[in-house]
């Protein structure tokens, strides 16, 4: 199933520029403000989940912070980052690997995912992100997840996806974390789309 899901993702980096994807944003600023909200230092370590292309990393570098990670599933995608960064992405640890099947190695100050988890739409896969979580963070982190609110899409990229409120959200991490702060976001895509997010903060208990 990695296999499959790998593929899938290399080819929409391949074939895609990673301004036109849907998910794109000039400028990460949802993403910003979830972690503004922890209040941590820019010391503290952070782990983007499914990062790909996206601009976070740089807004965080230009911010100061010196110990992030890159984790997504296609090479490509994270290759995009790589060269926009230049010299800067030697600062950067790049992580190829299906979260739902990788097992860190260390533990993140914070956690964030924007719009991963509504792609796993199995019970299984579900249980496999929340171990790989939970041996990732330790008691005190942050974890900032985004996902398709429940009046956003019921696919992207081609694929399904399972939407959620932030109740649904803190029902699935509640064994381990508690939600500090929930809102919605209204995301436009580069074609001029509109796409409920649903944004909420935990810290690990």
């Amino acid at each position: 199933m990695t296999g499959e899901k790998r593929e899938h993702w290399d080819e929409v980096y391949c074939t895609k520029s990673a301004d036109s994807v849907s998910w794109y944003q000039p400028t990460p600023g949802p993403s910003l403000r979830a972690i503004d909200e922890l209040q941590l230092p820019v010391t503290a370590s952070l782990i983007d989940v499914g990062g790909g292309a996206s601009s976070l990393v740089d807004r965080l570098v230009e911010r100061g912070w010196s110990d992030l990670t890159v984790l997504d599933i296609a090479a490509p995608a994270l290759e995009v980052a790589k060269a926009r960064l230049r010299d800067e992405a030697a600062r950067i640890a790049w992580v190829v690997a299906d979260v739902t099947s990788w097992q860190p190695d260390r533990h993140y100050d914070v956690w964030h995912d924007r719009a991963v988890f509504h792609f796993l739409t199995e019970p299984e896969q579900r249980l496999a992100y929340r171990r790989a979580l939970e041996t990732g963070t330790a008691p005190g982190s942050g974890v900032i997840v985004a996902t398709f609110a429940p009046d956003g899409p019921e696919r992207c990229s081609g694929l399904p996806v399972q939407r959620y409120d932030a109740v649904a959200l803190a029902i699935e991490f509640s064994s381990t974390f508690a939600l500090q702060r929930d809102w919605r976001e209204e995301h436009t895509t580069p074609g001029g789309g509109r796409q409920s997010f649903q944004w909420c903060v935990f810290r690990r208990r």
